[in-house]
């Protein structure tokens, strides 16, 4: 395994895209430095983190010793857990059909659960103004997609075989299903591994980074502000 010298650094706030590179990190048991963006209060559109996160969304990291080397950036939570799995050889198949796997089920969170669990969030918890068919829309689409994970779920303990980047890249967003509407009862594979998974030591370290961050920024926070932050962004 490529052994670390220098931390690297995390740009990150806890939420369940947040959670999935400090639970890779723990897992990999490397050093590593946390540089909260507190989203609520727009850090995510400073000058100096955009120039490593373009898209204006946490996390990102900045590896000291990335290729030959030389510091290198890395935006997007699903680039970061297949580059730190590359480096260091761990949680990210070496053999193509079982990275093929690994893939498939990461970009079906970076590209459906999470998505699709966000905007059931939005409709359900943070919009001003109740719209039940936005409410319903993404209710149903979370529903049916966790009704995939079940079934992927059926004869293998992790979701693709053995523990990887995707379980990692799911779980902060199934701890939230609550938020959604959903009942893990009604998914009895996904809640089986749901329990599994939370019951690894490095996920509980994972899950806790940024805990009482958060809970101070919660008692002081603006609510209009921060909703106007979160969610009133355009192109300017």
């Amino acid at each position: 395994m490529t052994q670390q010298t220098k931390p690297i650094e995390l740009y990150y706030w806890p939420t369940p895209n947040g959670f999935k590179i400090s639970i890779m990190l723990e897992e990999l048991s490397v050093p590593y430095v946390v540089k909260y963006i507190n989203i609520g209060k727009g850090d995510q559109f400073d000058p100096e983190f955009l120039k490593i996160a373009p898209n204006n969304r946490m996390p990102a990291i900045i590896d000291p010793e990335g290729p030959g080397g030389d510091p290198i950036s890395v935006f997007e939570s699903g680039a970061i857990l297949q580059y730190l799995g590359r480096k260091f050889g761990k949680f990210y198949p070496q053999d193509e059909r079982k990275r093929v796997a690994v893939d498939e089920w990461l970009m079906w969170q970076m590209g459906g659960l999470g998505p699709m669990s966000g905007q059931a969030g939005h409709f359900r918890i943070y919009a001003r103004e109740k719209v039940q068919y936005g409410i319903d829309r993404y209710t149903h689409e979370v529903n049916r997609l966790y009704g995939v994970l079940d079934r992927q779920l059926v004869g293998h303990d992790y979701i693709a075989g053995e523990y990887s980047i995707a379980d990692m890249a799911c779980i902060g967003w199934i701890n939230a299903h609550a938020n959604y509407d959903q009942k893990l009862e009604d998914f009895p594979n996904l809640k089986r591994w749901h329990e599994a998974v939370n019951a690894r030591p490095a996920v509980q370290r994972g899950l806790l980074v940024g805990k009482e961050e958060r809970e101070r920024a919660a008692a002081t926070a603006d609510k209009d502000e921060e909703h106007r932050i979160l969610f009133g962004h355009k192109t300017k």
